[in-house]
């Protein structure tokens, strides 16, 4: 089981929930079909990407509430029981896809930590969270948000760009900036770009919105 002090203060928070709910996470995301290769060790897609947005959440908010902890790591579970092909091309698809896998995030997410033992009123922060309700208003929604998003810039932007005109890349840079926090937007303008992604943020924040 995984040692999740780094993630919180232990007089508030019982890391053996903690532990045992990302363990179970983490298993549920193993079983995805999609490998990658990291530091020589192979791992399921979601497993890595689960990783990652909680050590984003971290970086962001170092003093993380239990709820946040929970929802950054059982955001996209099991994203490949739903795959976009399963719906219709083009935008209202794809809204559709979007909205139907939050909701499939929320419930697996929630029968994991009831299995756990938590209590209502955490199911219920973290399905909030799953489901992004009230985001500019809810710290935590935000965190999360700005975390996807870096993770977004990071990993999925230059693949994007390669495969996306250049006007709806603007666009897609655009709303993601938009659902960025003041931090989450100084945060991604640290990050390392190459050329082609950084010319690509430079036009579109310059463009008109």
């Amino acid at each position: 089981m995984e040692d999740v002090s780094q993630y919180y203060d232990s007089q508030t928070m019982d890391g053996r929930k903690l532990a045992a709910a990302f363990c179970k996470f983490d298993a549920a995301n193993d079983q995805d079909p999609r490998k990658i290769t990291v530091d020589g060790e192979e791992q399921s897609h979601e497993t890595w990407y689960a990783r990652r947005l909680t050590d984003w959440v971290m970086r962001l908010d170092p003093d993380p509430s239990e709820s946040l902890l929970l929802a950054s790591r059982c955001q996209h579970i099991c994203r490949w029981q739903i795959p976009r092909s399963n719906y219709p091309e083009g935008r209202a698809g794809y809204l559709k896809w979007r909205e139907e896998l939050k909701k499939f995030h929320a419930e697996k997410a929630e029968e994991i930590l009831r299995e756990v033992g938590y209590d209502d009123e955490t199911l219920a922060q973290v399905r909030e969270l799953n489901l992004k309700k009230n985001l500019k208003n809810n710290p935590d929604c935000q965190t999360l948000e700005d975390s996807l998003c870096l993770i977004f810039l990071i990993h999925q932007f230059d693949a994007l760009i390669m495969s996306t005109d250049e006007e709806k890349m603007i666009k897609i840079v655009q709303k993601t900036w938009a659902k960025m926090s003041e931090r989450g937007q100084q945060e991604a303008l640290k990050l390392s770009y190459s050329s082609q992604a950084k010319d690509m943020i430079e036009k579109a924040l310059a463009a008109p919105h």
